[in-house]
């Protein structure tokens, strides 16, 4: 790990009924927790999957925006009556919901005046003092005010909007892992793997995720760690443990 990184956390809510519903699957927490960790060295920590309802979304944001170094928000930016986070999160900071001009520019120069109705006007609407993050995809900016990014729902354009988070995050220490596929079950190795952990506490996490393929049942034991030299430690004690008991594995 660097010495000038040091650990910085994130949360992600993802708002929508059609999320709830079952109706739309859900694809934006792997795309940002992986791109956050890989490409900025922050971890995200929690994940919460809201309605298109005001007070659930000035809650969620107003406690975790305290709880965490960054929030991710995506979807309810768009032009219809139930996108209503830009001014649910104005509502919750006590700050005036209004067209940012630069976006406003950006979206009449897009549609053309003569297409620029309502409902795309409203795509410029946001708290007052937001930066944009700019959208090379569609044109409609998401936003950023305080420790809040808000992007949209759709995975394809909140992918090509991402980069443009880039400029605005510090960069953090990155999570590191590593897998041992055990063809074990948990019972097994908890005993060993629970002493490992306790060794390790304060700087690697140790999971184990149980498996079927082929026809073999097996365990995954996934070690996390921001520090390059407690996860090779604990990667190989474990690795040993598995020697011990003939238990055959593979990464």
């Amino acid at each position: 790990m660097s010495k000038n990184y040091k650990k910085i956390n994130a949360a992600i809510i993802i708002i929508g009924n059609e999320i709830l519903s079952g109706r739309t699957e859900e694809k934006n927490i792997k795309f940002i927790s992986s791109w956050l960790n890989e490409k900025i060295g922050i971890t995200v920590k929690e994940v919460r999957i809201i309605p298109d309802i005001k007070h659930e979304i000035c809650k969620s944001v107003l406690v975790l925006s305290k709880k965490f170094d960054y929030v991710f928000t995506t979807g309810g930016i768009g032009p219809t009556h139930d996108d209503i986070t830009a001014s649910s999160i104005a509502s919750a900071f006590k700050l005036k919901y209004e067209f940012n001009k630069k976006a406003y520019n950006i979206l009449e120069k897009y549609y053309g005046k003569k297409n620029f109705n309502d409902g795309r006007k409203k795509m410029a609407k946001m708290p007052r003092g937001a930066k944009l993050i700019l959208n090379p995809s569609s044109a409609a900016p998401g936003f950023i005010i305080r420790n809040i990014f808000c992007l949209p729902g759709v995975p394809s354009i909140l992918n090509s909007m991402i980069e443009n988070c880039k400029r605005y995050l510090k960069r953090g220490a990155r999570t590191h892992s590593k897998t041992i596929n055990s063809l074990t079950v948990e019972s097994n190795i908890s005993k060993e793997m629970s002493k490992i952990q306790n060794k390790y506490l304060k700087t690697v996490e140790i999971g184990s995720y149980p498996f079927f393929r082929l026809g073999r049942v097996g365990v995954s034991i996934v070690i996390r760690s921001i520090i390059k030299r407690d996860l090779e430690k604990s990667y190989f004690e474990l690795k040993k443990v598995l020697k011990s008991k003939n238990i055959k594995s593979f990464n």
